[in-house]
């Protein structure tokens, strides 16, 4: 008969943090113990645990903190940025803290709750029409930013970005795979931040470990191997002829930014998987109900990533894959569509099996 498990105790984290800031960071490496195929090991690294629950703490914070060691963001100025949500939820996070209005573009197409968190940590949001997809808020971002003086985040293209993930997630999974064996890192990619400065890292340190990138199966612009239109300091000029709409949010706008551009010409990935937004739908569940592991489509998207990997992987291998953020932020998105409010017929029929406190909605 197997041990029981002893109860579990803790002991705190041996420090006070000054502000939820001094939380970003240091999100854990959790593996996957029911999702996996026997002869292969998967750890997912879970940026749901950043204080505003996606990996894009990170690069929130950086942006305003460099803009403030070079004297680019001036005291109470307002901070402007396009986002499909997750930025701009650190962004908010980070501007409520240390004081600076944020305002927040976004395309309409994008869950409703992303809106809400963001209007709730302070921020202004501004929508802009589906049709003009990502490319259309980030020429609005840059508008209003010029028009009004506004320090426009450049998440795309600033060197905050990439910097960040080499200072701190990249160290992460070194250290955190410091004595032990690590065959591949798999993420997808928004801006290209993570995939850069973790690359950074790996191929310096650990170069035997292979990097594949991912993205949607039908937006395949690194696949597609067309170059992106670009401005003369790198923005982009046009949306990317090889991309069309996906259910990923997060991942993969209508353009190759240009943070990601120096993944392209670096090599910075082994290879490029696609994957069909229905399977990271599919594994995105498939973590929530197997693993109690609640991430977003993209996350599901990537691990679904990692599950190709590890079905022709050797015996022995061991996998990472990024998990951006958090499912809660896509509770109307297709990836609760199919889950009820109500009790579905077999939870009437457990409230029926006993008589008391009997609930009649539904019936």
């Amino acid at each position: 008969m197997a041990d029981k498990p002893a109860i579990r105790s803790t002991t705190g984290r041996g420090k006070l943090f000054q502000s939820i800031l001094d939380t970003v960071g240091d999100t854990p490496t959790i593996r996957i113990n029911n999702l996996a195929p026997d002869h292969v090991t998967i750890y997912v690294k879970a940026e749901f645990f950043n204080p505003a629950s996606s990996v894009k703490d990170r690069l929130a914070l950086n942006i305003i903190e460099e803009a403030e060691r070079t004297g680019a963001l001036s005291p109470g100025q307002t901070v402007i940025e396009a986002s499909s949500g997750n930025t701009g939820i650190g962004l908010a996070m980070v501007c409520a803290q240390k004081g600076y209005p944020l305002v927040v573009i976004m395309p309409e197409s994008f869950s409703v709750e992303r809106r809400k968190l963001m209007r709730m940590l302070g921020a202004k949001v501004v929508l802009t029409p589906r049709a003009e997809k990502a490319y259309g808020a980030y020429r609005k971002a840059v508008e209003l930013a010029e028009a009004k003086g506004w320090f426009l985040a450049h998440q795309f293209e600033t060197k905050a970005n990439a910097d960040i993930h080499e200072s701190t997630t990249g160290r992460e999974i070194v250290n955190d795979f410091a004595d032990a064996r690590l065959d591949w890192f798999v993420t997808g990619f928004g801006t290209g931040g993570t995939l850069v400065g973790v690359a950074r890292v790996l191929r310096r340190e650990r170069p035997e470990i292979r990097i594949v990138l991912s993205e949607p199966a039908n937006a395949q612009m690194i696949g597609s191997g067309i170059e992106q239109r670009r401005t003369p300091d790198g923005a982009p000029l046009v949306s990317h002829s090889a991309w069309e709409p996906h259910p990923i949010e997060g991942w993969a706008p209508d353009f190759i930014p240009l943070v990601l551009q120096e993944g392209i010409d670096s090599r910075f990935y082994d290879e490029v998987i696609p994957i069909a937004g229905a399977e990271g739908v599919k594994w995105a569940r498939a973590l929530a109900q197997k693993e109690g592991i609640l991430t977003g489509i993209s996350g599901g998207s990537t691990f679904g990533v990692a599950r190709q990997i590890a079905d022709r992987a050797p015996a022995g291998s061991v996998i990472l894959c990024m998990l951006p953020d958090t499912g809660e932020r896509y509770l109307s998105s297709p990836l609760f569509e199919t889950i009820e409010d109500e009790m579905t017929a077999e939870e009437r029929d457990l409230s029926r099996s006993t008589p008391s406190a009997q609930y009649a909605a539904g019936d």
